[in-house]
């Protein structure tokens, strides 16, 4: 299927490679979705997001303001460093010489202007605006859980194959099932420099995932068993847990403010293109 819009033909290669370009994301999202559905609505999607990017497009080549020369040069270089050759340039950006190449860039650069331009002029967000957002969002403004959590750790790496590793961590957790201190037995056994194994409080996501499943399952003052992360062999116990709780206001209203500039920008550009599409010619040939 090809589209015409005003009087630009967009050829159904185009929407296709949209579709690829959205498809990881997409399914990943809408995994639970009927996959009939599911492609119908991706094509739909590909097929506006394309329409969209060509009127906005259209839209700068109108208005005749150009990027200068030395501010698309140096796109130009950063580009040329990032690829092997210029030939798999090329094909990403659908040229075949530096002259088209810059076209395109200064094209991109234009559009981007314009989008930051619509965001630019907004007005920021008002007080009154932030306070209903904080009390409408509280689930979403609390701070994480944390545990105080220590570790016996046995690294599996060049120094120390898998049986070693396992051999040290099962006489350390045999030491802690007869009555040993944990404080006494990380020191003894322990491949991490800090000492006592002391991690502090952590937060869930800042830690490796395995790691994670186990200790936020721990009570305070609960010993763990021998479990497995990418890094070797852990025992861990935990010192204090810390439940997620609300944040002030104060405390978040940086992060409320971003969120509601991201928003308002967001809405002035689909204001913008609505009214784009809106005169705009669309056909189907």
């Amino acid at each position: 299927m090809t589209l015409i819009v005003n009087g630009e033909r967009i050829e159904d290669a185009a929407i296709q490679k949209e579709v690829e370009r959205l498809r990881p994301r997409y399914e990943q999202v809408f995994a639970e979705q009927n996959p009939k559905e599911r492609e119908a609505k991706l094509l739909e999607w590909s097929r506006e997001n394309v329409i969209e990017r060509v009127l906005l497009n259209q839209e700068v080549k109108k208005d005749g303001d150009k990027i200068p020369p030395d501010e698309v040069e140096p796109v130009i270089a950063r580009l040329k460093d990032r690829y092997k050759n210029e030939q798999e340039l090329y094909r990403d950006f659908e040229v075949d010489n530096d002259e088209k190449l810059k076209e395109v860039v200064e094209l991109q650069m234009r559009v981007e202007r314009k989008i930051s331009n619509l965001g630019n002029a907004l007005s920021k967000p008002r007080q009154a605006d932030i306070e209903q957002y904080y009390q409408q969002n509280q689930e979403q403004l609390k701070s994480a859980e944390q545990v105080k959590v220590a570790h016996i750790v046995k690294y599996v790496d060049w120094r120390t194959d898998e049986a070693a590793a396992l051999e040290a961590i099962t006489k350390a957790h045999e030491e802690l099932d007869g009555g040993a201190a944990f404080e006494v037995v990380v020191d003894k056994y322990t491949d991490c420099s800090d000492k006592g194994g002391d991690l502090g409080y952590v937060t869930k996501g800042q830690l490796v995932e395995e790691f994670e499943d186990v200790v936020f399952n721990l009570g305070v003052g609960q010993i763990s068993d021998i479990f497995r992360t990418r890094f070797g062999f852990h025992v861990a116990k935990v010192y204090d847990r810390k439940p997620g709780a609300v944040l002030s206001l104060k405390e978040v209203k940086q992060q409320i403010l971003d969120e509601l500039t991201q928003q308002m920008r967001q809405d002035a550009i689909d204001k913008f293109l609505d009214e784009l599409k809106s005169k705009a010619q669309i056909e189907e040939a």
